[in-house]
């Protein structure tokens, strides 16, 4: 990844996380990372839509909902995810 393409988490914070079909999934309230590596994980999912409660995804021990991070298809205005990764 190139210097200038590089993002710091503090930046990913409050992201409204959408889909490629522009469905709204919530927003990024956290992300956990292997302590080792630095490689992401999850972001953690805060504030979710009506549409995301519904598909029963992976949820963290306080019940926040879990998005692998490996769905993440674009980082911009907005946190973009394959929702084909994810269900």
């Amino acid at each position: 990844m190139a210097e200038e393409e590089k993002k710091f988490s503090k930046q990913l914070l409050g992201k409204i996380v959408v889909s490629k079909s522009a469905k709204r999934f919530g927003e990024v309230g956290d992300l956990v990372f292997e302590t080792r590596s630095g490689e992401l994980i999850h972001i953690v999912l805060v504030n979710p839509t009506p549409y995301t409660e519904k598909l029963e995804l992976e949820k963290d021990k306080e019940g926040n909902i879990l998005i692998p991070f490996s769905a993440v298809i674009a980082i911009g205005d907005y946190l973009v995810i394959a929702e084909e990764d994810i269900v």
